[in-house]
């Protein structure tokens, strides 16, 4: 049987440069001309979606990606996670305010600024009261605490008030260059002047001096340094735990005790 080749016309060629990546096909182009023809269609009206399909892509979000578009499902997650963040701050402050109010004081060396940061709020409120006896709403009091919320950071065993970067103790520790936020995992908060402690940090504190006396009694007596840093933690926990205890037991001068 004689064979033959099919004529020069019929001759597929196959130009990479030309291809896309696809669901069911291999990825023989380069991913330049996959991303520019996505952002080419995806930031046209409703063009995300129709990118998604002409790419064949399975889901919106990596087209956003090829697209380098904001504004998708994307930032949607991320302003959600940025919403409950202020949420859960404003509810924290709110919190260590009605504590505040009860009489139950914070602890730390950022107690004092904090508790005169709530009798300015309890003054505002008293100025706009038509008795002295009305007790105001949650909104009313959030609306004058939502500056200082803003600004609320959350350690293992205390809260940040990230206020002034040039007193933040683990900025100075680590000498950062990025000065926007604190840097949670060098947070020494019983020393750090913005930091406090409320009830809430009180079982963490206890937990770790107990572990640190724990760890002394098993070491060896040759371990002379490990010992002493151990013992030296656990003492520290332990004033912080009474500092705790010491804020909600004392109420004097006034209404709310004195600062701190």
């Amino acid at each position: 049987m004689q064979h033959t080749r099919p004529p020069a016309s019929r001759k597929r060629t196959h130009d990479p440069a030309c291809s896309i990546a696809t669901r069911g096909h291999p990825h023989t182009a380069s991913a330049d001309t996959s991303k520019t023809l996505a952002v080419e269609i995806a930031h046209r009206p409703g063009g995300l979606l129709a990118a998604k399909i002409q790419l064949k892509h399975l889901s919106v979000v990596t087209t956003e990606d090829y697209a380098n578009r904001p504004g998708g499902a994307q930032a949607k997650f991320l302003a959600e996670v940025g919403e409950a963040e202020h949420n859960r701050n404003l509810t924290l402050t709110l919190q260590a305010f009605r504590d505040f109010q009860a009489g139950r004081q914070p602890a730390g060396p950022g107690a004092r600024d904090l508790v005169g940061f709530f009798k300015s709020v309890e003054s505002e409120l008293l100025k706009g009261a038509a008795a002295p006896q009305i007790k105001h709403g949650d909104q009313e009091v959030i609306n004058l605490l939502s500056q200082r919320a803003g600004t609320l950071h959350l350690g293992i065993a205390n809260y940040c008030w990230f206020i002034d970067p040039d007193k933040a103790l683990c900025l100075k520790l680590a000498q950062a260059k990025d000065r926007s936020h604190p840097l949670a995992g060098m947070c020494d908060s019983a020393r750090c002047p913005q930091a406090t402690h409320h009830p809430c940090h009180r079982a963490v504190w206890a937990s770790a001096a107990a572990s640190s006396r724990t760890f002394i009694g098993k070491i060896g007596r040759s371990q002379k340094a490990e010992k002493a840093r151990l013992t030296a933690e656990a003492e520290r926990a332990d004033h912080v735990v009474a500092a705790i205890d010491a804020a909600l037991t004392t109420v004097t001068g006034g209404a709310h005790g004195q600062d701190q």
